[in-house]
Formats: structure tokens, sequence, C-alpha cells
């Protein structure tokens, strides 16, 4: 009994008393007010934080995470910042998040002043303005849905006119859009690979069946009857026809073949420029009939940007290598120090040589006899045009809800006795009525260059 009497003691010890009771009540109580008013007094200074923030910079949308980023930014950032500061060289890639702001789409300055985060910087672009001006005059608005014209120098990757139009959204920049369907002009990249891969040159003999633009499982067949259609490989290119490029996708090149010369092209990456551009993207199945569609463009998966459009037009005028495009020049901050340089930078050798100049004779022939024949009449009688070379590849086709007709021109010019050269990518997606066509922006845009490159050149 003691022992137990003990720790019955020893626990009364232990137990507080009602006024310690009362007291520990207290000060739980005063804790959690304390901690309270700790709590929203650090609210209201970040929200003071902010305001003041938004003030100063004025821009008084900035989120909270923006503010703390601006603070507490990643030692990346910060050498971005010093590089700003100080002159060092940036990349393209801190240019993009730099200039994340502006489109660059219809620019009538060669060169303007921009600000961020209160610091001024010069840009220095590489437009042509008296082209660009130009074609934005020439634009049809009243009919189309999208317009994107992009001029290149195919030597150097320098874009010269970025003119475009988004009735969807005004503030869209479409010239550097992803979102639309290549449609024919993905035979460039077929014929490619056919030329190399199959030995196909501009006279080889071939066949098929049916309609010119219809692609039916029948068309696919290696058959010869009495309805079969005989064909040059030039004037298939030239008049697009579409069952003899899905036989060579299908029964000449395949999967694997179709995918690398893709690639070779620059779809599915992401394209070094100044400006954000989402990749060109194409998908091959397992399925024969899926590689057939892809191959001669009947279908509206593969997509492609009026950007990557020039560099694909500039490849087969290059000798079959691919420039990274660039449309800034040069970017000089405050203190007269140059921050970014453009540099000429090869992505790839797309195709040899030799399969350039193939591509070249076939693109030659859709300005004299194929798809641009109506588009480009007379124009060996034309003051500027007569002194060119001019090779192009079109493309048509509607969308999903066939509200609106997608139209291409993807091509080049390039001076008879001189080195002067153009690519030049358009589409127009026409609405319920075909305003003007991509090929005729493209002939414009031509006749311009040139008119003023032959009147400079003689003075």
């Amino acid at each position: 009994m003691i022992p137990h009497k003990l720790e019955t003691e020893q626990v009364a010890l232990k137990r507080p008393g009602w006024r310690e009771y009362q007291n520990n009540l207290k000060w739980t109580a005063t804790k959690k007010r304390l901690i309270n008013k700790t709590i929203k007094l650090f609210a209201l200074v970040i929200a003071f934080l902010i305001s003041g923030y938004g003030i100063f910079v004025g821009l008084g949308e900035k989120s909270f995470s923006h503010l703390i980023g601006h603070y507490f930014s990643s030692s990346h950032d910060k050498k971005i910042d010093s590089r700003l500061n100080y002159g060092k060289l940036i990349d393209k890639s801190n240019v993009r998040d730099l200039l994340k702001h502006i489109s660059f789409v219809n620019l009538k300055n060669k060169s303007f002043d921009f600000f961020s985060d209160g610091r001024k910087f010069q840009i220095d672009t590489s437009l042509d303005i008296k082209l660009q001006g130009y074609l934005l005059k020439k634009l049809k608005l009243d009919t189309s849905r999208y317009i994107g014209i992009v001029g290149m120098d195919p030597a150097t990757g320098k874009v010269l006119c970025m003119v475009g139009f988004d009735k969807t959204d005004p503030s869209n920049n479409p010239c550097v859009d992803s979102r639309f369907p290549a449609a024919s002009i993905f035979k460039i990249v077929t014929a490619s690979a056919v030329v190399e891969k199959c030995g196909f040159n501009p006279s080889s003999k071939l066949s098929y069946n049916g309609k010119k633009h219809t692609l039916y499982k029948s068309q696919l067949k290696d058959r010869t009857n009495k309805y079969t259609n005989r064909i040059t490989f030039r004037e298939s290119f030239a008049q697009s026809v579409n069952p003899v490029f899905g036989k060579i996708g299908a029964l000449y090149l395949g999967k694997n073949t179709l995918e690398k010369y893709a690639e070779a092209f620059d779809f599915n990456k992401n394209i070094d420029f100044e400006i954000q551009i989402a990749p060109s993207s194409v998908y091959l199945s397992d399925e024969p009939y899926q590689w057939a569609e892809v191959a001669c463009g009947f279908n509206n998966k593969t997509k492609i940007s009026p950007l990557h459009g020039a560099m694909m037009a500039s490849a087969i005028i290059n000798q079959g290598s691919i420039m990274e495009p660039t449309v800034v020049d040069q970017i000089i901050n405050e203190k007269g120090e140059i921050i970014y340089r453009n540099r000429l930078v090869t992505i790839n050798q797309a195709i040899t040589p030799r399969a350039s100049k193939v591509l070249n004779q076939l693109m030659a022939a859709t300005i004299r006899s194929g798809t641009c024949r109506k588009a480009f009449r007379g124009y060996r009688r034309d003051k500027i045009l007569s002194k060119l070379n001019i090779g192009g590849k079109t493309g048509s086709i509607d969308n999903k809800s066939h509200d609106a007709r997608y139209d291409w021109f993807v091509g080049f010019a390039e001076e008879k006795n001189g080195p002067q050269k153009i690519a030049l990518s358009v589409i127009v997606a026409h609405e319920k009525y075909i305003g003007l066509r991509a090929s005729y922006y493209a002939r414009i845009a031509m006749r311009k260059y040139f008119h003023s490159y032959f009147k400079k050149a003689a003075t």
C-alpha cells in the first residue's frame, strides 16, 4: 500500500492547480493571437511590396510569382541580367526572353527602341522595310482569315519580310504560327527523298489511275490498264498529282525514309529563332495508306509555319543547306554596347546539291506549266521577272470544318546573271470567297524585291 500511496502523491504533485491551469489557457490564447497578427502583418507587407513594385515598373498587374522571381531569380537569370548591364553577348534563348512581348510582324521601321525593366535597348532588324511596307499595302483582308508572308535570304537565313494578318487574334503573328496544314508543300520532302533514295530524275516515267487530286486506296495499287495515265516526275510535281506521290510514299519510301527526310527538313524540331516558334510537325503510323497521305500532303495533321516554309525553299536554292533563321541583326543596350549580334549558322545539309538541283527543276516547272502557271502568266515578258529563275510549290486544303481554305506558296527567285536570291513562303486562309492567292503575293513580292535591287545596282 505504501508504494501506491507514493505514486498517487507524485501524480498529485505534477498535476497543475486551478490557477496555473487558467494561466496556461491565457498564454495559449495569447500565442494564437500573436501568430495570427504576425501572419496578417506579413500578408500586408507582401501586398505593400507588390503594390510598390507594380507602381515602380508601371506593371501593376504582375503576379506575386513574378515579384518573387524578380528578387529571388535563378543564377541563370542573374547571368543574363549581368550581360544586359555590361554588354556581354547573349544568345538567342536570352533574346527570346528579352523580346517575348514583341511579335516582329508588320514592323514599319528597320530599327526601333525597346524598354524592358526600365532599361532601354535598340533593336536593329534584318528586314527590308521597302518590301515590307509594299506588301502591307497590298494585303486583301476582307476575304481572308489568315495571311502570313515570309521572305528570306537563302544564303544567310536573314528574314527580309514578315507580314501577317490574323482575323481571329490581331496580336498573333501568323508567320511563326505552326497551326497550318502543310498540304502539298510536303511534296518537296517526298520528292527530295525519292530523288536521293531511288534515283528519280525529272524525266522519270510514272503512272496513276483516277483523278489527279484524289487519293483512294485503289489508286495506290501498282496496276496498269486502259485507264492508266502516264506522266513524268517533273509534271507530276508541277501539277501536284496526289496518287503519284501517294504511291511514292507507300510503295517506294515507307515510314522510316519519310521520317528521316522530314527530320532533315527540320520537322519535329525546335527552330532556334529570336522569336518563339512551335515546331512544325509530322506523324507517321504503321499504316501504308497513312504514309501515302503524308507523302502527298492529303491530310490535316502535318503542320508547318510560314517561316519554316521559307527555310525549306531556301534549302532548294542553297545547294540543299538550311541556314538558321534570324530577324535581329543586333541589340544595343543604353550604354551603346552590343549585347547580341546574329551570326551565320548552318543547321544541316537537308539534301545533296544534286538533289537540290533536281528539285529546282521541278519547282521551275510548277511556275511554267503547273499549278502556278496562271499566277505567273507573262512573267517571261516582264521587265523584272524575266531576269529571274523562279521556282515554287503550291498547296491547298480545307480546314476540318470546311469554312476556310488554306492556300500555300513556297518558292524562290534568283538573279539569272548574278548572286541575288530570295526565298518566299506565303499562307492565305480564304473564307467564303477566294481573295488574292498565295502565289499572287509571292509574285508581287519577287518583283518588288528585285525591282529595288536592280534599281540600286544601276546607280
